[in-house]
């Protein structure tokens, strides 16, 4: 099994706040990808004491923990028992009804010799490459769809579609968003490999539109997640017009794990 990872922060003075991690349980029959990208909270504050990076870490290890030490609990249980476990850690010191309360986007990979269970939530992505080589992308792509208009300010957005039906949906404090995900289960011989990617590093494909996703997969099974990263950011820094409008920032924190069985 080869597996690689590469995470880099958007800007180099400012903390990531990306997680990922690899698991491979003792037993040798399996393993799990979780990646989260954490929703860089608005200048107005989040309600909350701690930063994006302190909740990506709890929940992340969480879900990482339970993915692995209870492989028979469906991901979307995982997720549910990550994010309440979480939301207890502050829930006395922090207001979590607040709509920008600390959370992230997840996406979650866990296989066995069997099968390859998979579970997305906003607008991360997770690849499954099939043994001819067909890559098909697994997307939560509710954001995408909503209209430009109704994203125009952050108190729009958070007053009418942020964890609202009709919107779009990230892990904050309810265990409940974790029925919101993308979910399914894939016979394992029909993958051959799989990767997980943060928008800050889709945006190859997303925004910069250098290829398709079958490009961007074969990129990095040819040069690796890190290769992926750097050629986003040097198309980042090429665009120093910003002509490729609704980018969001300048540099994102982008994350990639790779996965090939």
């Amino acid at each position: 099994m080869r597996t690689e990872l590469a995470s880099e922060p958007g800007d180099a003075d400012r903390p990531n706040e990306d997680f990922a991690s690899v698991g491979l349980p003792a037993s040798g029959q399996g393993g799990s990808v979780v990646v989260l990208d954490g929703v860089t909270p608005p200048k107005a504050g989040t309600g909350c004491l701690h930063s994006v990076p302190w909740f990506t870490a709890r929940l992340g290890g969480a879900l990482t923990e339970l993915t692995v030490s209870l492989p028979d609990v469906p991901l979307m249980d995982a997720l549910t028992r990550a994010i309440a476990r979480t939301a207890e850690a502050h829930a006395s010191t922090c207001d979590l009804s607040h709509p920008r309360t600390p959370q992230a986007t997840v996406v979650a990979a866990r296989w066995n010799p069997d099968a390859v269970e998979y579970l997305v939530l906003s607008d991360s992505a997770l690849l499954v490459e099939s043994p001819d080589g067909v890559v098909t992308p697994l997307l939560d792509d509710r954001l995408a769809l909503l209209p430009r208009s109704a994203l125009t300010t952050d108190a729009l957005v958070d007053s009418t579609l942020r964890n609202k039906e009709g919107g779009f949906f990230t892990a904050a404090a309810d265990p409940s968003v974790a029925r919101r995900a993308v979910t399914g289960t894939l016979p394992r011989r029909d993958v051959r490999a799989l990767a997980a990617l943060t928008d800050g590093a889709t945006r190859w494909v997303e925004r910069f539109e250098e290829g398709d996703w079958t490009d961007c997969f074969h990129l990095m099974r040819k040069e690796g997640p890190q290769a992926l990263v750097d050629r986003v950011r040097t198309l980042e820094r090429a665009d120093s017009a910003r002509s490729f409008p609704g980018r969001g920032k300048s540099h994102d924190d982008a994350t990639v794990v790779y996965v090939e069985f």
